[in-house]
C-alpha cells in the first residue's frame, strides 16, 4: 500500500501542555483511520499539525513522501489535504453550490465549467445536491456537518481529515453520516477520522488508534483496540461512547 501520510517522532508542547511527544503515525493511500481519545488527548492538535494549521516543536509531516512540515495550510491544501472542523464554517450568505464551488476554484485550482461540474459531483456525494441554491445559514445541523464535509471534498483532496463529524447528530442521522463516508472510502479516498461517536467508526474504519498523552496507546484492528485494557481504562472502565 503506497503511504499517504506519515508523522515522523514529532512533538508539540504548549507549556507544560503535552499534545504529541515522539508520536509516529503513517496512513496508506485508501485507508481508513480512526482515531480515539479522551479530551485533552492531542486529537484535534494532530489534525492542525497534518493540515499546517500548527507545526510541531520537532519531528516531520510527510505527505505523498514530501517533507510538508513548513509549508503552509494553502499549500497544503492544494498538495491534497482537505479537512473539516468540529464546528462547520461554512460562508452562511452563500448558498451550498457556493460554498464547495469557492473551495474548488481555491482549493483544486479549477476553472470555468470545470469547477462546477466538480462541484456538482461533490454535492451528488454528499447528498446535497437538493439543496445546492440553499444559503448555507438556513442548513440544519446535519446538513451542515455535510456541507463540511463537501467543502473539505470540493479542494480535491486525496486525504480527508473528518473532525468529530458525527458529534450532536441523532442515530439516524448518524447512520446517514456513515453512508457517505463508506461511499468515500469505497471510492478510494484517505480518511482519518476523529470521533467520539465510537460505534460510527466501528461500523467504517479499516483500523484505529487511539491517543492519550500525546502518544499512541494502542493500534491496529477496531475491535481489538477498543478490548485493550489501557483503551477501556481511559474511557472509565465502560469503553467510548456506544461500546460497551
Amino acid at each position: 500500500m503506497e503511504q499517504l501520510l506519515h508523522l515522523d517522532d514529532i512533538t508539540k508542547r504548549f507549556g507544560q501542555v503535552t499534545v504529541a511527544e515522539n508520536l509516529t503515525l503513517s496512513v496508506g493511500a485508501g485507508e481508513v483511520l480512526g482515531i480515539v481519545g479522551p479530551n485533552g488527548a492531542g486529537k484535534s492538535s494532530l489534525f492542525a499539525m497534518i493540515s499546517g494549521d500548527l507545526r510541531p516543536d520537532s519531528g516531520a509531516v510527510w505527505l505523498l513522501g514530501r517533507d510538508v512540515t513548513g509549508v503552509a495550510p494553502h499549500t497544503r491544501t492544494r498538495a491534497g489535504i482537505g479537512r473539516t472542523y468540529q464546528v462547520p464554517r461554512p460562508f452562511e450568505h452563500l448558498t451550498v453550490f457556493e460554498n464547495v464551488l469557492v473551495c474548488g476554484y481555491q482549493g483544486a485550482g479549477l476553472k470555468g465549467r470545470q469547477a462546477w461540474r466538480h462541484t456538482m459531483g461533490v454535492l451528488d456525494r454528499t447528498g446535497l445536491a437538493d439543496l445546492a441554491d440553499t444559503p448555507a445559514g438556513r442548513l440544519g445541523l446535519l446538513q451542515r456537518k455535510r456541507l463540511e464535509m463537501a467543502r473539505a471534498l470540493g479542494t480535491g483532496p486525496r486525504l480527508l481529515l473528518l473532525d468529530e463529524v458525527a458529534g450532536g447528530l441523532t442515530e439516524p442521522e448518524v447512520a446517514e453520516l456513515v453512508t457517505v463516508v463508506r461511499q468515500l472510502h469505497a471510492e478510494g479516498l484517505g480518511i482519518v477520522w476523529i470521533e467520539h461517536v465510537v460505534h460510527a467508526l466501528v461500523k467504517t474504519v479499516d483500523r484505529m488508534v487511539c491517543l492519550a498523552g500525546g502518544d499512541v496507546v494502542a493500534d491496529g484492528d477496531p475491535m481489538a483496540v477498543l478490548a485493550d485494557p489501557k483503551v477501556r481504562e481511559l474511557y472509565l472502565g465502560s469503553g467510548p461512547e456506544g461500546v460497551s
